[in-house]
């Protein structure tokens, strides 16, 4: 298994978080994968054979080959057909609203074709150029000078969205909302509406992913007889909260996490952004 990052061009480093890209042979094992929310929005395009996404224990989709991924509360159950390659692009969670006038809202839990945001002429050219880009670096200028062209028409962020997923980011998802508002809390539930459309979740929610994201960093490289360590570090209130909120966005507890072999993708994605 090959999974590389790239960092953007500094015009575009607030807004993406990266690039990457990822290849499996075909002659690893195609295990289902648990992909886990991490607040960011994913531009993908699927450039080897297809990839199952499970709806239930039984039925799946085929996922379009050039896709947005919106924000996502529940984990997404991947499976691969065949050889994996796959190039990306991680926006920050305020990022992707500068590229598109959809409110993100209506991308929440779901893969969205992307002629269905740029149109579907852009799309197609895109996609194709992308086929056909001889290695990383070509891929990666030709999403950079799509994305740039798309930014000369970027929205004007909210200022107070902004600054709350600034300190949610920078405390960890550790700042509650009451306290970021309460030089004037009668701006709630504009913050909400807003937060929502912009971002796809709600403040309160993107402040439990990315607590959750960074307790699955400590998770992954200390020891799992450590998770009440983990749970505090994290500012959980105890343990059992820690596996609670952890459930509620994995589907399993975090010593399954550790034991499951269908987290190969996750451990990889979390400990190497």
């Amino acid at each position: 298994m090959d999974y590389q990052t790239f960092q953007p061009h500094s015009d575009l480093a607030s807004l993406v978080k990266c690039y990457w890209r990822l290849e499996v042979p075909v002659e690893a094992q195609k295990e289902k994968q648990r992909i886990l929310p991490d607040g960011c929005i994913e531009l993908i395009f699927i450039l080897g054979d297809d990839i199952k996404r499970y709806t239930s224990e039984h039925e799946f989709i085929i996922q379009p080959r050039a896709v947005v991924v919106g924000q996502i509360t529940e984990p997404f159950i991947i499976q691969p057909t065949g050889y994996v390659h796959c190039f990306a692009a991680r926006f920050y969670p305020l990022g992707f609203a500068n590229f598109v006038t959809t409110p993100l809202k209506n991308l929440a839990n779901k893969e969205t074709p992307i002629g269905m945001l740029f149109g579907e002429e852009a799309a197609k050219e895109l996609a194709q150029k992308m086929i056909g880009a001889a290695n990383t670096d070509e891929q990666i200028k030709i999403i950079e000078t799509f994305l740039l062209q798309k930014y000369e028409h970027k929205v004007t962020i909210d200022h107070i969205v902004k600054s709350t997923v600034e300190a949610l980011l920078a405390t960890k998802g550790n700042t509650s909302i009451a306290n970021l508002l309460k030089e004037d809390p009668t701006k709630r539930r504009q913050l909400e509406r807003k937060f929502v459309e912009l971002i796809g979740l709600s403040p309160k929610q993107l402040g439990k992913v990315i607590r959750l994201q960074s307790a699955l960093k400590l998770l992954l490289n200390q020891q799992p007889e450590k998770l009440t360590r983990i749970a505090y570090e994290s500012d959980y209130y105890d343990q059992a909260h820690f596996n609670r909120d952890f459930k509620e966005f994995t589907g399993i507890n975090p010593k399954e996490f550790l034991e499951s072999d269908k987290m190969l993708l996750s451990a990889i994605f979390y400990t190497e952004d």
